[in-house]
């Protein structure tokens, strides 16, 4: 059985407090990106996982979809399987990749075994994997809070414009990016600054971890610079990696713009 997990970007994302658990607590819309990897599990006598595309750094035993078979192995007697990931969205990028790998195991496997795990079962497990995770369960925008994983509908939609994403071969590590944040309440509220036109987001619809990424890696800064000076309508950082998306009303091809970047642009849904 085939998937296709599927990327995401962040409409503001607010740091508004640190936990007393280390965490923090944020608010943002997930608003879902048609870039995807390719995800393929059959039934197999024993487990496996094999990896193709992107070239993944550190223990392979160590990716969320080897992670997603386990923690639902724990609780149901499913047999061996053979997965094979083909990466495709980028790493390190904040776009959610590999919680939407580790989302679109469960899924899959929850399938293949007829395990007939409800939704927020699923949520639960996909809750344990990341804190975006569970967000990929749904294709749809979803306001998250909490570490990420408490979700309500979002009333936003993005139908039939055109998203630019480009990565600079810059890996800003989670943990440093949260390290330089300073948590206060939002400046605007999400739900009131999502309702605006596009066109009045630039200013009101802001990312946190921007600040202080572009003091640390300018080029960041200037690619958001330049998707708004190339027309975009909203420009941004996506979550707390090193990619930058703008949004366009009407079908763009920028690669020559963005040569030597890691480039995709296409509809959104």
């Amino acid at each position: 059985m085939i998937s296709f997990p599927h990327c995401k970007i962040n409409l503001g994302l607010n740091v508004v407090a640190k936990r007393p658990d280390g965490f923090h607590n944020l608010e943002t819309c997930f608003y879902p990106v048609p870039r995807t990897d390719i995800l393929e599990i059959i039934p197999a006598a024993e487990f496996s996982f094999s990896l193709s595309g992107i070239n993944m750094p550190g223990d392979q035993e160590d990716n969320l979809c080897i992670s997603a078979y386990r923690l639902l192995k724990k609780d149901f007697d499913i047999g061996g399987v053979k997965i094979h990931l083909h990466k495709i969205i980028p790493i390190g990028a904040g776009l959610g990749g590999g919680s939407s790998d580790a989302a679109f195991t469960l899924l899959l496997l929850n399938k293949i075994f007829e395990l007939k795990v409800s939704g927020d079962q699923l949520k639960n497990y996909a809750s344990q994997l990341g804190s975006d995770c569970s967000f990929f369960l749904e294709e749809v925008p979803l306001i998250g809070r909490g570490r990420g994983e408490i979700l309500s509908p979002a009333s936003v939609s993005l139908k039939g414009l055109h998203l630019v994403l480009v990565k600079p071969s810059i890996h800003v590590p989670t943990a440093d990016a949260y390290a330089e944040i300073v948590p206060l309440p939002a400046e605007f509220p999400l739900e009131e600054s999502l309702h605006r036109p596009i066109a009045q987001w630039r200013g009101v619809l802001k990312n946190d971890f921007e600040k202080s990424i572009f003091e640390k890696y300018p080029l960041i800064g200037q690619l958001k610079e330049k998707m708004y000076s190339l027309g975009a309508a909203y420009a941004a950082m996506s979550g707390s990696g090193s990619s930058v998306f703008g949004i366009f009303e009407h079908p763009v091809d920028l690669k020559k713009y963005f040569s030597g970047l890691d480039y995709w642009c296409g509809e959104l849904k």
